[in-house]
Formats: C-alpha cells, sequence, structure tokens
C-alpha cells in the first residue's frame, strides 16, 4: 500500500475500504495530464490542453441515476422518473463491489470543496480510477490550499470507476452503469461511465438538496455575472441554450457558468472553481474567453484532433464535445466567485419551433409559469440518445438535478425575485425565422446585443406589444438589433403557418402544467398561454 502526495495525516484510502494500492494525493493539474498521456489514454494537443475519449458514455445517461431511498429522503425527495429510488442494502454491497475492485490499483484522490460562500462550503474527497478523472475534479471544483489539505476532513466522498461495471440482476442497478447518492452517508458513486459530468452533476444534486431543504438557500442551475457597479446577473438554462457562452461577457466578471447559491444574506455564490463548456462549433470570433481557456490545465472531452490541431466543427464521435478548465483560464473573473442580489434575471430557452421572441420581459406571474415549466429542446448530444432537437419541459430549468418537488424551487425564487425587485426577461437562443430544419439558430451576435439592453437598463423605456398567443410583453425597439427579428411572426413568410406552431407550442406548455396547477396560484394560473384551438 503506497500513499503519495500531499493529504492530511489521518487520510488513507485504506479507511474507504481501499487495500494495497498506489494512491496519488492532490496532484498538480501537469502531472495529472503526463500520466494520462503516458498511460495512452489523452492526447496533448496543440493549444497544451489534453483530450480524452470517454468512451462509451458522452453524455449523462439520466435513466441510471439513483437517490437512496431512507429515513432521510423518503419524505422529502419527489420521487418518480427523475429521482429514483434505490436500496440501502444494494448501495452498501456495491459500495463493497467499487472498493474492491479499486484495491490493487493505481489510483487518484483529490481534496476539494463546493460553494464559494464561506457560509455554505461543503468539503468533498473524490477517489478517481483515471489520471484525467481527478484532473476534471481539480478543475471543476473549488481548491484548498495546501494548508487546508493538510487538515482536511471530507464531508461528502465521492467513488468514481469508469471501468467497473455493475451487474444489474445483483445489483440492482437498470444496466451496469449508474450514479447513485447516499444522504445519510454522504457518498455518491459514479460507475461503468467514463463521462465525467456524472461527477459534476452529482454533487450538484447533492446540493439541491441540501441547501433548500436543510440550509434554506435557493440552489440554481444558472450561470452568473457581474457588472463595474456590483450589479448580478442570473442566466437560467439547460445544456445547450448558451449559459456558459452568454455569461462570459468581456464587460462583466464572470461569477460562475451553471451551478449557484442565492442564500438569505442576500450573496449569488458560485459552487463549482471551473467551466464545463460545450465546444462544438467553438471559434475565437463567436466565444473568445471559452476559445482561449483552451490551454495548458484544460481537459477537453470527445474532440476530433487532426496534426493536433481540434476540428470544433466535427461532432462525429458525439454533438456534446465538452472542455473543463479551472476559472482563472477566463481573464474576467470575480474573485471570490461571489455576487450580491440580482437586478437581471434571464431564462434562457432553445426553443426549436421558432415561435418565442428573442427577448420579452415577464411580470411576475410569468415568471414564476416559466421557471416552473423549463421549456427548452433538448439540443443533440447533451444526453445519451438524443441526435436531434426534442421538445422538452425540465422544471426550474434543472428538473434532471432536483430532487425536491420543482414548486419548492419556485416559491423560493419567487419570493427572492419579489424581494429583490428584479427584472425578469425570457430569451429565445433557439430558431428564428421558422422551427428546425427550416429557420435559422438565433445569431449570438444578436442576442448578446438584446442582453447588453436589457442589463444596460436600454429596453426600460422603450414601446412592448404583447404575443397574441403568449401574453409575452415584446420589445418594439431594440438599440444595434434589427426591429424585424423581435416580433417572431415577422421572420415567418408564412404567417399561418407560424400561428399554428404557436397554437401548438401553448397547447404543449399547458398540458405539461396540468401535473403543477394545483400548487400553483391565480396570478400563476392566468400566465399560461392561450392556445386559440384546444389539442
Amino acid at each position: 500500500m503506497q500513499e503519495l502526495g500531499i493529504k492530511s495525516e489521518k487520510a488513507s484510502v485504506e479507511k474507504l475500504g481501499i487495500k494495497d494500492s498506489t494512491a496519488h494525493w492532490n496532484l498538480s493539474p501537469e502531472k495529472l495530464a503526463e500520466i494520462a498521456v503516458e498511460k495512452g489514454q489523452a492526447e496533448r494537443t496543440a493549444s497544451g490542453a489534453i483530450a480524452v475519449d470517454t468512451g462509451e458514455f458522452t453524455g449523462r445517461s439520466p435513466k441510471d441515476r439513483f437517490i437512496v431511498k431512507d429515513e432521510i429522503t423518503e419524505d422529502a425527495v419527489w420521487w418518480g422518473n427523475i429521482n429514483i429510488p434505490f436500496d440501502a442494502d444494494k448501495f452498501d454491497q456495491l459500495y463493497d463491489k467499487m472498493v474492491d475492485y479499486l484495491s490493487g490499483k493505481e489510483i487518484y484522490v483529490r481534496d476539494a470543496y463546493a460553494c464559494a460562500d464561506p457560509n455554505y462550503r461543503t468539503n468533498i474527497r473524490v477517489v478517481n480510477e483515471y489520471a484525467w478523472s481527478n484532473m476534471f475534479v481539480y478543475n471543476m471544483f473549488l481548491r484548498p490550499t495546501e494548508d487546508e489539505i493538510k487538515t482536511f476532513e471530507h464531508e461528502w466522498l465521492v467513488i468514481n470507476a469508469p471501468g467497473f461495471k455493475a451487474d444489474p440482476a445483483v445489483d440492482g442497478t437498470r444496466q451496469h452503469n449508474f450514479a447513485i447518492l447516499n444522504f445519510k452517508k454522504k457518498i455518491a458513486l459514479v460507475g461503468g461511465t467514463g463521462y465525467t459530468g456524472e461527477i459534476k452533476k452529482g454533487i450538484f444534486s447533492a446540493l439541491n438538496f441540501i441547501l433548500p431543504h436543510q440550509k434554506n438557500t435557493l440552489s440554481m442551475h444558472c450561470s452568473a455575472n457581474m457588472g463595474e457597479q456590483g450589479d448580478t446577473a442570473i442566466f437560467f438554462g439547460l445544456s445547450g441554450t448558451g449559459k456558459t457562452t452568454l455569461s462570459a461577457d468581456p464587460a462583466r466578471k464572470l461569477i460562475g457558468d451553471d451551478e449557484h447559491g442565492w442564500s438569505n444574506e442576500n450573496t449569488v455564490f458560485n459552487f463549482e472553481g471551473g467551466c464545463y463548456a460545450k465546444v462544438i462549433d467553438l471559434s475565437e470570433e463567436k466565444e473568445p474567453d471559452i476559445y482561449n481557456a483552451i490551454k495548458e490545465g484544460a481537459l477537453l472531452e470527445n474532440v476530433v484532433i487532426k496534426d493536433g490541431e481540434v476540428d470544433f466543427k466535427n461532432g462525429s464521435k458525439t454533438e456534446n464535445t465538452r472542455v473543463s478548465y479551472p476559472i482563472y483560464h477566463i481573464n474576467n473573473i470575480a474573485e471570490p466567485s461571489i455576487g450580491k442580489n440580482p437586478k437581471n434575471i434571464f431564462f434562457l430557452t432553445c426553443d426549436a419551433y421558432g415561435v418565442l421572441p428573442p427577448i420579452s420581459k415577464l411580470t411576475p406571474g410569468q415568471a414564476a409559469f416559466h421557471f416552473i415549466s423549463g421549456y427548452t429542446a433538448k439540443v443533440a448530444g447533451t444526453e445519451a440518445g438524443i441526435t436531434e432537437p426534442v421538445t422538452a419541459f425540465s422544471a426550474c430549468f434543472g428538473a434532471p438535478f432536483m430532487p425536491l418537488h420543482p414548486t419548492k424551487y419556485a416559491e423560493m425564487l419567487s419570493k427572492k425575485m419579489q424581494d429583490a425587485g428584479v427584472n425578469v426577461w425570457l430569451v429565445n437562443t433557439g430558431w428564428s425565422g421558422g422551427p428546425y430544419g427550416v429557420g435559422s439558430r438565433m445569431s449570438l451576435k444578436i442576442t448578446r446585443g438584446l442582453i447588453t439592453a436589457a442589463l444596460n437598463g436600454e429596453l426600460n423605456d422603450v414601446e412592448y406589444e404583447k404575443h397574441q398567443i403568449f401574453g409575452l410583453n415584446m420589445p418594439k425597439t431594440c438599440p444595434g438589433v434589427p426591429e424585424n427579428v423581435l416580433n417572431p411572426k415577422n421572420t415567418w413568410a408564412d404567417k399561418e403557418a407560424y400561428d399554428q406552431k404557436a397554437n401548438d407550442l401553448a397547447n404543449a406548455f399547458n398540458k405539461n402544467f396540468e401535473k403543477f396547477a394545483e400548487n400553483a396560484n391565480e396570478e400563476i394560473l392566468a400566465a399560461a398561454p392561450t392556445a386559440k384551438v384546444s389539442a
């Protein structure tokens, strides 16, 4: 048994049940990259970043995500297709199998933490089978100092073994891969998949239970940034809607790109210490901050490389090509990753129908309705098996990671929005001029222009018109943006076809909302779209 590197004297993988292994503790990202390349698991690119293939899984596998059902979770978790119960005894059995599997191997251990606000700091110890997975953990979580590591005690433990495959008949899983949370033991198991996003989203899911349920703090699937005057903006949205891209704004300091808390002390704080950005079709011209963050220390996933250069346009392995990098690879960041009460909140949606306006201002009732609805289109590659956009409703813009009932998060957000007097905007980063296959994706330049105008107060005093079906307030003018795109119907050649699509989408919204209606007040119910013909 060898335990190498910097660690607390009390810490040992033997205490976790792992025997006869060589455990590398808290290696530098440079050393981890070097090991991954030496072992033939990674390739060095011309930028200095390394690239890996995650194997069979190039995205999350939502049907293989479980939560142990026990006295802590039984009455609090919203059980169903998203939060699938798992037996406590089966969990213990699987844990024993995983530590047996890692015994005798060369493994990589990292001490890290989540939540930039010291009041909510959560210490995490991660044990990885592969060096590059451990590098991902370095990039994505917050990094303790060397002195902190020497006295580090973990609150949560993550065991990650991509090469370990469960036996569904014996282990109680659906198939050989799994991601399981145990809130009583504070352990996350991730096995049978090399997709690193499962580690990140496992801890996010845990915080989405702990913070609202036990610490009265709202957890959010969003990005956040801060202007020169300290004004915070929050961007909600599912994968592929532009959260990471739109929060990386040269004129504003980045707080974080994906996971945040909004505390009772009126802070908005990042859970993470890095960014996990999609890189399909990435270019320096379109997204300079992300492009320039891909250098030594960054970890690319499932990209195609030719002569050391990454072909960002090539989605032959997956459309969900990714890069992780520590947040300090971005030049303009808030340090620490904490802001104050937000002044503007943006709900980002990728509308594959081309129905919703590029920007609209929401009333409090509409804000609650659209937050609970969480409409977008699942864009190719963000989940296993998705190759064409599919209409999707994901409550709170993050249902796959929310263990509690969606109305719990919606009520907390609604109260915070009203107390802070926030402007709330719905932004369509999806299609314009027709549905997917006919129209085209909204230009990033236009979306940025609309968001900048909202942040600068330039949409406060312009004239608005109401959308005939969705009742959304659409600005008639916006500085630097062509007026014809502001009302989506104007961009369609066939106006009747637009009305039909808008009607279809309205019916889809209303059908989806039926399951939330009994918990919604009159103001929220009144914000539903008015379909001219019911489905």
